[in-house]
């Protein structure tokens, strides 16, 4: 066991470092090559933010633990909504502006259902799913990226993101951070998955479990320091924007090339548990940031606390179910 814990604890801290070497190589490069800064700002960094969750999951499909792939991703976006953004919200109230949020975020509740419902009605996430999943991914971008560009506001954000990447990198050294990341990304996304499976194996708890907790949570610890980071920088919208722009990545591209790498039989506490619970704090955030609900919408530290009430109770769901199947073993 303490082979397999070490081996996870170092494979969060190395995919953590290493992801953010691989943004920041492949954001300046990119703008280096002349690609459009809003390009930039919605692909590569956004994709990013969402690289530790979906290499993880991809490497636990190929290696047949779905539960893990699926657990990691389901885990990661409940932790993005209830963790990150109820911690932010306690420390500032964030208000929600940007025609950009107001604009993903439908999407988000969309991607979320759609993937909900394709698992939900057979129990089953097949090749046509993920197929299904990946399209999503196609259409929500082009759209985003043809709305951006006509969008004066966002053409700005991009600007400010590709200045703020620019501070004094050469290409050379950008392209090392690019090619030493993407190696270091695999070989810690790697060590993750298989200490996680080790010590699940250990404890006598299912991937699925492990994937939930330890390895969503692990995962999303670069996504807590940016928006912990931005919230002091008074960048609300960074904020919020990371934590959306994650969760429309892990839900289209990380469950679709699960669904394309290894079709599985989806669990049934992951129907009736998992699945639910990411719709109920998905459908929370959105009526958090609708101007349907509030003139001025925003996430107060009254709502924070709430979301991380929902966070504690999730996983102390988790716990007690965990203990009880131990008991009836």
């Amino acid at each position: 066991m303490m082979l397999a814990t070490i081996a996870l604890i170092l494979g969060i801290v190395f995919l953590a470092l290493s992801a953010d070497k691989f943004v920041e190589g492949a954001a300046i490069t990119a703008r280096r090559l002349g690609i459009n800064p809003l390009l930039v700002g919605m692909l590569v960094i956004g994709f990013g933010s969402s690289l530790p969750e979906i290499v993880v999951s991809l490497l636990a499909s190929m290696e047949g633990n779905t539960g893990l792939a699926l657990g990691n991703l389901i885990g990661s976006n409940i932790s993005n909504i209830a963790l990150i953004l109820g911690v932010t919200a306690v420390l500032s109230p964030l208000a929600v502006n940007s025609s950009l949020l107001k604009r993903e975020l439908p999407f988000l509740l969309i991607v979320t259902a759609a993937s909900s419902l394709l698992m939900i009605h057979d129990g089953f996430l097949s090749r046509g799913d993920g197929a299904l999943l990946l399209l999503m991914f196609l259409v929500v971008m082009t759209w985003s990226v043809y709305a951006g560009l006509k969008s004066p506001e966002e053409d700005k954000l991009a600007v400010d993101v590709q200045h703020a990447l620019e501070r004094h990198v050469s290409t050379g050294r950008a392209l090392v951070y690019l090619i030493g990341g993407l190696i270091a990304l695999v070989i810690s996304s790697r060590l993750l998955v298989w200490g996680g499976v080790g010590l699940a194996r250990e404890l006598g708890v299912s991937d699925l479990i492990i994937g939930l907790t330890i390895v969503a949570l692990g995962t999303s610890l670069p996504e807590l320091a940016s928006a912990i980071a931005a919230v002091r920088r008074n960048e609300h919208e960074l904020a919020l924007g990371n934590v959306i722009g994650s969760n429309l990545f892990n839900t289209t591209i990380g469950i679709g090339v699960a669904g394309l790498v290894h079709p599985t039989e989806i669990e049934s506490v992951m129907l009736t548990r998992d699945l639910p619970a990411i719709a109920i704090f998905t459908v929370l955030l959105f009526l958090l940031c609708s101007p349907i609900v509030s003139r001025r919408p925003s996430i107060t530290r009254n709502e924070g606390i709430l979301l991380l009430a929902g966070y504690l109770a999730y996983y102390l769901l988790l716990f007690l179910q965990t203990g009880h199947h131990h008991s009836l073993l």
